[in-house]
């Protein structure tokens, strides 16, 4: 066992061996990531994602199943909006699921990921919106802000460029294909994610990150423009 699989090993131990066996899945193909959507990430949303399940009734291993491979194949690293719908539905397949669940899971994956502010939203069960809602709290807050960084180093982007406007998009291909500034992805992505939670449980956890984030971009700022 890889430290990093040790690390976690008693954090899935009550999971179901399907459940492990995601985990497991989803650790080799993200492993090396440095996007900020690496092996941690995919641990900090599944246990938010248990969290908010065991919060507003849910199926506990549904969730799991969801969290485990939510950023597989996931459409930022594809382009295809799809993509990790067909890898999520093609491994559970592979690992007997009977093709109901492998539909469920899959589906839910589908709809999880922030395409854009204006592109349309896929309708969730209650599964993937608890797993939407702690994939969305993960970029907000203090991990939030290192991961808007971390993503937007890995693309190349400035860090801020006043000149560049805040850009709305209305299709995935617009959002992956503009370049922007990491300050300006706060506006464009971070700051609109508290009202678009789906749960209660989320949304109450969401407000001392969502003020956070605010706070940090008034001394941000400040700083850019020698006030500080």
């Amino acid at each position: 066992m890889s430290t990093f699989k040790a690390k976690y090993a008693n954090e899935i131990d009550g999971s179901t061996e399907l459940v492990q066996a995601a985990i497991d899945h989803a650790f080799r193909e993200l492993e090396g990531d440095t996007t900020g959507h690496d092996l941690h990430h995919v641990m900090r949303v599944f246990r938010m994602a248990q969290r908010l399940a065991r919060a507003e009734g849910a199926d506990l291993e549904t969730v799991e199943l969801i969290a485990a491979l939510h950023d597989v194949s996931d459409f930022k690293f594809t382009g295809d909006d799809m993509s990790g719908a067909r890898e999520a539905k093609r491994w559970l397949l592979e690992q007997g699921v009977d093709e109901d669940m492998a539909g469920l899971v899959s589906g839910n994956v589908a709809g999880i990921s922030f395409k854009g502010a204006d592109t349309v939203t896929m309708p969730l069960t209650l599964e993937g919106e608890c797993v939407q809602d702690a994939d969305r709290l993960d970029a907000l807050g203090a991990i939030g802000i290192a991961r808007c960084f971390t993503y937007g180093g890995s693309k190349g982007r400035d860090l801020h460029d006043p000149l560049i406007p805040v850009q709305h998009h209305s299709t995935t291909k617009q959002y992956l294909d503009h370049r922007g500034t990491s300050i300006n992805h706060f506006y464009e992505k971070l700051l609109l994610l508290k009202d678009r939670l789906n749960t209660k449980s989320a949304r109450e956890i969401a407000e001392q990150r969502h003020a956070f984030m605010e706070a940090y971009l008034e001394q941000f700022y400040a700083e850019w423009d020698s006030r500080a």
